[in-house]
């Protein structure tokens, strides 16, 4: 099996001298995710210094480090090891012959990853390349990048931003055959003086990297559609919308309930029809979906593949994943995890989806707060009332200081017997849940990931709350 980078690659790529041959198969920045034959990348930033864990990177098993001072073992010494993660970044990407997506939005971007990985992982056969995790910002698409074999034939990058000039970056190392975007909400809008206009241009910054002919993908249906194409045409060889509006290049013509849920669609692809299952619920899973089809078939993938992904697609840990989980009190309960992030637009989604799920017990809802909403903070989380009140919860625990906005408006509106209380962190919401669950009830949880929600889901799942 052929190593992912010989010390000789990495010296010729980085501009480094390696005081050693040595081969490695994986790369990791965080010396607690070094496993054996990975090579170590020592960053330095403002309150961390990753010269200070080379001697644990090493006993943990790795088999070099990139480093910018001498150290006991074999290395390549560079000048700064930040620049050489990009520069073995941009090595690996120019040594591949493989067909690159791009995937940047508000909201669904890591989902929308993860199924365009298993769609095209399946039609190569193991061929193909994700960035894990939410590895998208300044140093995790260079690291995913990086650890891109290079015989890959599919490569599928997530890309985030909260600030403009990021995503232009970010794509340039990228350089993707098609970029995707998802959709535009109020994410980050804080940092964004003129407001979602200014998050539109700031997301189209991702086709200022496509390849000479690429492919820009865009939602049709979002207000910002006009402004996105025209940053697109500027770009791409080809622009493509997707959506449910008549005029949209990838239509969904026909949206049904899946038994056991989910849905049945019929799409419509310029002049082709193909009818799918997806297994994740919600009509923004759907829009998802359409996006999905038109990049994989833009860059030579198989559509019945990706067909066959959707329908087997299950939640991902923090966004949509179910917990079956038994109750100390006894009886079962079913938990929504979507506590890895949330901004206007996905807790709108997701409470609405949330309003159609059956259940035998109590509807439940822990909401954490909204981050870096800025000025507009107030009013957006005082307008999630009218979507929780249109949920048909019946009780609802809310973290986080900005919910004292949500609780004042929810108090006017709320029934007589639905519960509301106000938790100021993660830790006193579990202890409220704990006291409410019963057999029979399902719960969602969903929040800004500084909150640390996650952690409350993971407690109730290993019983240990």
């Amino acid at each position: 099996m052929t190593a992912l980078w010989t010390s000789a690659a990495i010296a010729t790529a980085t501009s480094g001298k390696a005081s050693a041959a040595f081969t490695a198969d994986g790369v990791a920045f965080d010396s607690r995710e070094i496993g054996p034959g990975d090579l170590f990348i020592a960053l330095k930033g403002e309150h961390s210094d990753g010269h200070l864990h080379v001697e644990q990177a090493f006993a943990s098993g790795a088999t070099g480090a990139i480093v910018s001072q001498a150290v006991d073992g074999p290395h390549i010494l560079v000048s700064d090891t930040t620049q050489a993660l990009d520069a073995l970044a941009r090595a690996s990407r120019s040594r591949t012959d493989a067909k690159i997506i791009g995937v940047t939005g508000s909201v669904g971007k890591t989902g929308t990853k993860e199924a365009l990985y298993a769609a095209l992982d399946r039609c190569s056969f193991g061929k193909a390349h994700r960035s894990v995790k939410s590895y998208n910002n300044h140093v995790g698409v260079p690291l995913s990048l990086s650890r891109m074999p290079a015989d890959t034939k599919y490569g599928i990058f997530e890309m985030g931003m909260n600030h403009a000039n990021e995503l232009s970056a970010l794509t340039r190392l990228v350089r993707p055959h098609a970029a995707i975007i998802t959709a535009i909400a109020p994410a980050h809008i804080g940092n964004f003086p003129n407001g979602e206009a200014g998050i539109a241009d700031a997301k189209a910054e991702i086709f200022e990297g496509l390849m000479p002919g690429g492919t820009a993908i865009i939602p049709h249906d979002s207000p910002h559609c006009p402004q996105l194409r025209k940053k697109a045409e500027r770009h791409a060889g080809d622009v493509i919308s997707f959506g449910f509006e008549a005029g949209a290049d990838v239509r969904a013509i026909d949206v049904v309930a899946a038994p056991g849920g989910g849905s049945l669609v019929t799409a419509k692809l310029g002049d082709q029809s193909l009818c799918f299952t997806i297994a994740e619920a919600g009509l923004h899973w759907v829009s998802n979906s359409l996006a999905i089809l038109a990049a994989v078939r833009a860059v030579g993938g198989d559509l019945a593949s990706a067909g066959l992904a959707l329908a087997e697609m299950s939640g991902i840990d923090g966004r949509g994943r179910r917990h079956f989980i038994a109750l100390k009190s006894g009886g079962k309960a079913t938990i929504i995890d979507e506590s890895y992030n949330a901004n206007p637009a996905s807790m709108k989604a997701t409470l609405q989806h949330f309003a159609s799920e059956a259940c035998a017990g109590q509807k439940i809802v822990i909401l954490g707060a909204m981050g870096e909403l800025g000025e507009q903070s107030a009013h957006y989380h005082a307008a999630l009332a009218d979507d929780i009140l249109l949920s048909g919860v019946n009780a609802v625990i809310l973290v986080g200081e900005d919910m004292a906005h949500t609780a004042a408006k929810l108090e006017q509106g709320l029934d007589q017997g639905v519960k509301m209380s106000h938790a100021t962190n993660a830790s006193e919401a579990l202890t409220e849940v704990a006291k409410l669950l019963s057999d029979g009830d399902i719960l969602l949880v969903k929040g800004s990931n500084y909150l640390g929600l996650s952690s409350a889901v993971s407690a109730l799942v290993s019983g240990e709350y």
